[in-house]
């Protein structure tokens, strides 16, 4: 499969209601979601393939989130199942304009429980690409279970993505979120980054992020589009596509996988071709902003190059 997403896999409760807390809510939309685990889906939806690979619980919302990704097409041998531990929830409440709050029921979860020797290598060799998050990263022992993963990617000659995924109330500090995102940094080819992120980061200052192994830094700027920074110090930036947006979830992880399977089908030409991938992932991110729930709202290749076309024409 070319991409392989590591990470957490749960199930996200949307309020119903716009512009309310969550604990105002008077009921909640179930979605599966999951930053790394929407990339895998936000893949297959877009005609790619990919896999998955984490810690669910054992028990009926892990199993259903398992099968809900392989209904994807997404292959799903890489996950593994806890019994001390219970699958992650997350209740989501959305603002008018769809920005998000969250609250999170990780204490702990059964993805922060993965041990290295979950992790199957076989499944990272038969991949092209290799994504990852920070939240994994928050405590052992899955943050070792994911080093030894990207260790392996890296040794393997795999095209490794990241996406800092800031979600502050997951971590012990600000200064805490600060350095265990910026040590993720250090095996990406490819940063994918939110304009609130880099600010969070670097102050805003793209140059600060540069790794020895990085080929590309993406900004997304919502409805404002995204920017592309290569190496030898070029910046492209492509409009993004307005939207009247249900729920923001998951945006972010359909723009990488579109990043992701454009790179790939271009092999060594995607620099060149730079302007037509942003816009295309910026066309995935936007109708992924159109349904409440991250996996659900997710575009089909052919429904991207549609919608593109119509705004092109207007």
């Amino acid at each position: 499969m070319p991409v392989l997403s590591f990470g957490e896999l749960l199930i996200d409760f949307v309020a119903q209601e716009m512009g309310v807390p969550v604990g105002d809510a008077s009921g909640f939309v179930k979605a599966p979601g999951g930053a790394p685990a929407n990339v895998a889906a936000a893949v297959a939806r877009l005609g790619g393939r990919a896999a998955f690979m984490g810690q669910l619980g054992d028990d009926p919302f892990g199993h259903y989130l398992a099968g809900a990704l392989a209904a994807e097409g997404v292959d799903i041998r890489g996950i593994t199942y806890s019994r001390e531990a219970r699958t992650a929830l997350a209740f989501v409440s959305n603002t008018m304009k769809g920005d998000r709050s969250f609250m999170f029921y990780r204490h702990p979860s059964a993805d922060m429980l993965m041990q290295p020797a979950d992790v199957d290598t076989t499944i990272i060799d038969a991949c092209q690409a290799f994504h990852y998050g920070s939240i994994t990263f928050i405590c052992e022992p899955a943050a070792s279970a994911l080093r030894l993963a990207l260790d392996h990617a890296l040794s393997a000659g795999k095209f490794i993505s990241y996406d800092p995924n800031l979600r502050l109330p997951l971590w012990a500090s600000a200064d805490a979120a600060r350095a265990g995102m910026l040590a993720g940094l250090e095996y990406a080819n490819l940063l994918k980054i939110s304009e609130e992120e880099l600010r969070f980061l670097a102050d805003g200052d793209v140059g600060a992020l540069w790794r020895e192994r990085m080929q590309l830094i993406c900004v997304t700027y919502g409805a404002d589009g995204a920017a592309a920074y290569l190496r030898d110090g070029s910046c492209i930036k492509v409009a993004g596509y307005a939207v009247q947006a249900l729920d923001t979830t998951g945006a972010g992880d359909a723009f990488v996988a579109a990043m992701l399977t454009s790179i790939l089908a271009r092999r060594g030409l995607w620099r060149e071709q730079l302007p037509q991938i942003l816009d295309f992932a910026n066309a995935v991110g936007a109708l992924a902003c159109l349904q409440k729930g991250a996996i659900p709202s997710l575009p089909t290749r052919d429904e991207a190059l549609a919608f593109q076309r119509e705004r092109s024409s207007q």
